[in-house]
């Protein structure tokens, strides 16, 4: 089944979207296919799904990562609701380093982004209810857990928020400053 597979400013950074095929009773998607993803350059393997509800809209979640040798790749969609996904990339050395890509992820447009390790990953929901599922390249290691504050002025991500107020967890709402952030990656070039 074709997916669609777009590259990003960001190296490594991928919008995927598989093929949907509807008729009266729905639409039937195949949402993952290591063979189609290694076809199109993409060899990532996953061991976790993970699978989070956020109530309420203004919810933001990130931007957060799992560092060495923990470090995950994510592929992530929208089971239900609406998200804006973002990641940032962290990469010591990186011509983008300090940059963000982000993308509107919801049911109904199916797509999918790609963040590989070396990247910060944070979404904020667009709906109640929203759900999101993401495969993990690595399983969860608490210890190796980071963050980067989700609002901080040098990366400048437009949530879209306007005038709702964010939901956030303490963790989030404390993330340090990328500034701040002693990176456990380094860029490597391809």
């Amino acid at each position: 089944m074709p997916f669609t597979v777009e590259q990003t400013l960001l190296s490594g950074v991928v919008v995927i979207t598989p093929a949907r095929f509807g008729d009266q009773r729905g639409f039937f998607s195949e949402s993952y296919s290591a063979k189609t993803l290694t076809e199109n350059g993409i060899t990532t393997q996953f061991v976790q799904d993970n699978h989070s509800l956020s109530m309420i809209r203004g919810t933001i979640r990130g931007l957060h990562f799992q560092a060495p040798p923990h470090a995950q790749d994510k592929l992530v969609r929208c089971g239900r609701g609406a998200l804006f996904d973002v990641a940032v990339d962290i990469r010591k050395g990186s011509p983008t380093y300090g940059q963000w890509f982000g993308v509107e992820l919801s049911f109904k447009n199916g797509k999918q982004l790609l963040v590989p390790a070396g990247f910060a990953h944070g979404f904020v929901t667009r709906m109640p209810e929203t759900e999101i599922i993401y495969k993990c390249s690595d399983y969860y290691a608490q210890e190796t857990e980071g963050a980067v504050a989700w609002d901080d002025p040098q990366l400048g991500i437009d949530w879209g928020l306007g005038d709702i107020a964010p939901i956030l967890s303490d963790k989030d709402a404390n993330a340090p400053a990328l500034a701040d952030l002693n990176s456990p990656f380094t860029f490597e070039a391809v």
